[in-house]
Order: C-alpha cells, then sequence, then structure tokens
C-alpha cells in the first residue's frame, strides 16, 4: 500500500519559516569576522567544497549539527558553546531554517537563518573561502 503523505517538504520548509527569526543577506554582510556572532554552514561536504563557506563559518552538515550541538555529545563542537548570535545558512535557505528551528528547540539562542542562503550570499557578491 502506498503512503499517504499529508504534509509536503515545501509545507514544512513554509511554516518553519514563518517561526525562525531571519536575517537578510545585506544586514549579514558586515557580521563577517564579528566577534559577537557565528555563521554555521548546514550544507554537505560536498556542497562546501564546491561553493566555499562564508569566512569563518563553522561547518556542521544538517545530518550532524544536533550532536554538534549537544555538549555531551563526542562530536561536540566548542564553538556551539558561546555566547554568541548564529547565523545559520544553506543553499537557499530551508534546510538551515529546519535546523535553525531544531537548534533553537535544543537550546541555542539566539539563532537566525539567512534569507536566501549561500544562493542570494554570492548574489550579493559576499566573501567566500
Amino acid at each position: 500500500m502506498a503512503q499517504n503523505i499529508t504534509k509536503s517538504a515545501k509545507d514544512i520548509v513554509k511554516e518553519t519559516l514563518d517561526t525562525v527569526p531571519a536575517i537578510s543577506v545585506d544586514d549579514a554582510l558586515p557580521l563577517v569576522g564579528s566577534d559577537a556572532h557565528v555563521f554555521v554552514d548546514l550544507r554537505d561536504g560536498s556542497e562546501q567544497a564546491r561553493t566555499g563557506l562564508i569566512p569563518g563559518a563553522v561547518a556542521s552538515s544538517r545530518g550532524m549539527m544536533e550532536f554538534h550541538i549537544d555538549p555531551e555529545s563526542p562530536v561536540h563542537k566548542p564553538e556551539f558553546n558561546q555566547a554568541k548570535t548564529y547565523i545559520f545558512y544553506c543553499a537557499s535557505g530551508g534546510r538551515s531554517a529546519l535546523a535553525a528551528k531544531v537548534a533553537m528547540d535544543m537550546g541555542l539562542s539566539p539563532v537566525v537563518n539567512l534569507s536566501g542562503g549561500i544562493t542570494a550570499w554570492k548574489k550579493a557578491a559576499g566573501p567566500l573561502e
């Protein structure tokens, strides 16, 4: 018997985008190198290698993010244990919005989603390394 999917991925992302705080590329550009902000790249390694990361960003693929945030995890990243604002991004903003929601549910705060993701960042000529 076929599954009866009642909510699409697009629907879930839209609901999440309505609840997760967002930051525009224009507002995020001057925050590169800021001592008060951490950019978090949620794309997988091949995407990161192909495009590069925002300078100073923490690489934490969507599949590993919860383990990187959790201080009791053996793969915890100390970058997630700071009194800073976390700016999550992916290719276009959908995965990072979902990840931001989970991170907020875990207690990470404050967390914002980069509207338009790395696609919008590149279009605005944002720096990459």
